[in-house]
C-alpha cells in the first residue's frame, strides 16, 4: 500500500490530466475526491473553500454521474463534473459494499502551477452517499464505450444547464460554515 502526502503549498501529488480551470470528480478505491482547478485564486477564495458553505448534488443521466458543486465566494452558480467508474482499472474501482467512510475529499489547486492551495474533507449523509454507490453500481453493470460516453456527456450539456441538473438531482447536500469559535478563558 502506498501513501500519498497532500500538503498545502506543495505540488498536488496526483496526476491531473485535465487542463485549464474546472472541477474534476472521481470515486475510486481510495474514496470520493473532488479537485477544483482555478487559475485566479485569492486569499478570500482559499478561505471560502476551506471553511465556507459548499453545496453538492448528484445528477445522473445515461449512466453518467455528474457531481454538481457551488462554493460560496468562489463560483457563482453551479458547476458540474461528469464521472464514470469505467475509467478506473479493475483494481482501482471503488468499494461499493459495506462502505464505512462516507466522505469526499475536496482539493483546491492552482491550475498553472498544480500547487495545492486548500483542502477539506466533508462527511456526506447516508442518503447522498447511497445514491452515489447505487449510481456507480448501475454504471458498472452496463457496457462502456468511451466515444458513446463523450457523446452522452455532450448531449447532457446540450439539454441541461447546471442549474437544471441541480433541480433534477437525485441527491443534494449543503455544508455549514466551519469556522472554529474560540471560547474566552475564564
Amino acid at each position: 500500500m502506498s501513501y500519498t502526502s497532500f500538503q498545502v503549498g506543495e505540488k498536488f501529488p496526483l496526476p491531473i490530466k485535465a487542463q485549464g480551470d474546472g472541477g474534476i470528480f472521481q470515486y475510486d478505491i481510495n474514496g470520493a475526491m473532488f479537485i477544483l482547478k482555478l487559475s485566479k485564486v485569492d486569499l478570500i477564495a482559499i478561505e471560502a473553500f476551506r471553511t465556507g458553505k459548499i453545496e453538492l448534488g448528484l445528477f445522473v443521466e445515461n449512466d453518467i454521474i455528474f457531481l454538481l458543486y457551488k462554493i460560496d465566494g468562489i463560483i457563482n452558480g453551479w458547476g458540474d463534473s461528469p464521472y464514470s467508474a469505467h475509467f478506473h482499472t479493475e483494481d482501482q474501482q471503488p468499494k461499493l459494499i459495506d462502505v464505512k467512510e462516507k466522505t469526499i475529499s475536496l482539493y483546491l489547486v492552482d491550475s498553472h502551477l498544480d500547487i495545492l492551495l486548500a483542502m477539506r474533507t466533508i462527511t456526506l449523509q447516508d442518503t447522498f452517499f447511497d445514491k452515489l454507490i447505487e449510481s456507480t453500481k448501475n454504471q458498472l453493470a452496463k457496457p462502456f464505450n468511451k466515444a458513446t460516453y463523450i457523446a452522452n456527456v455532450q448531449a447532457v450539456w446540450g439539454n441541461y444547464t447546471s442549474d437544471a441538473m441541480f433541480e433534477h438531482a437525485v441527491a443534494k447536500y449543503e455544508t455549514t460554515i466551519e469556522i472554529a469559535v474560540k471560547t474566552p478563558i475564564q
